[in-house]
């Protein structure tokens, strides 16, 4: 009579352990393939945008025209209408893909400090003008307002029209810029006049990237036996990330 082998315990613990570094390397392959168009693009627009500021590297076949439209009278009441108006004018293809109204708010530096009167300095007419202001508010300081303002943005990434306007002028300002390749794959990154399925698609590169990052360590801690030296190098790179993160805030 025949006895059926039992399969070891430490030989299951393996062949699971196999599965799943399996498992992760054929799905790290897959998202990788996904991303790697967009990864390719980001990575070349992702140079330009991390030397704006103080790197500077200039983008290359980027023109801007500024100018002033002188409106109807009367001037279109609502944002919306300025929008048509502007699309009609300027004869673009599309209405605003971004319209933002600011509110008129108190100018922060024309703003008097707490019990300051208007009548001007203490003594002679500032104390006159105290006494009119505990009549009646008459002579209480009013806030410099700021007018409400409007911003639109026409077309895409590669021509971009931004138009603003402050209530109350009669006329705004237009300005147009004409994107190259470069300036166009860095409003791509961004996200500069794209829609909602664009920024969505974008989102499922992050995520992947989140998991691309993930499982390449889970494979390396897999299938790597000399691991004292993957730690250190892990190591040095988060410290040395984190010290260059911080080292602004400390400024």
């Amino acid at each position: 009579m025949s006895v059926a082998a039992v399969p070891a315990k430490g030989s299951n613990k393996v062949n699971r352990r196999l599965t799943f570094v399996r498992w992760v390397r054929r799905t790290h392959g897959w998202f990788g393939l996904w991303g790697a168009l967009l990864g390719l693009m980001f990575g070349m627009s992702g140079i330009w945008l991390n030397h704006r500021s103080v790197m500077k590297l200039e983008l290359p076949d980027q023109k801007q025209v500024n100018a002033q439209i002188a409106l109807p009278d009367p001037p279109p009441a609502t944002i919306e209408a300025m929008g048509q108006w502007l699309k009609d004018t300027l004869k673009i293809d599309r209405g605003p893909n971004v319209s933002r109204v600011e509110r008129a708010r108190p100018v922060a530096w024309a703003e008097r400090p707490p019990g300051a009167v208007a009548g001007g300095p203490r003594g002679g007419g500032g104390d006159r003008g105290a006494e009119r202001g505990s009549g009646g508010g008459e002579g209480a300081a009013r806030p410099l307002l700021q007018p409400e303002r409007w911003v639109m943005n026409f077309g895409g990434p590669n021509h971009l029209v931004q138009a603003e306007y402050w209530v109350g002028n009669k006329s705004l300002s237009v300005r147009t810029t004409q994107n190259g390749f470069i300036a166009t794959l860095t409003n791509l990154h961004k996200g500069t006049a794209m829609p909602v399925p664009w920024i969505l698609l974008i989102d499922t590169l992050a995520g992947s990237m989140i998991f691309l990052s993930v499982s390449g360590v889970i494979l390396w801690w897999e299938t790597h036996r000399k691991r004292a030296v993957g730690i250190t190098i892990f190591a040095v790179a988060v410290v040395a990330t984190v010290a260059l993160a911080i080292s602004p805030l400390e400024l």
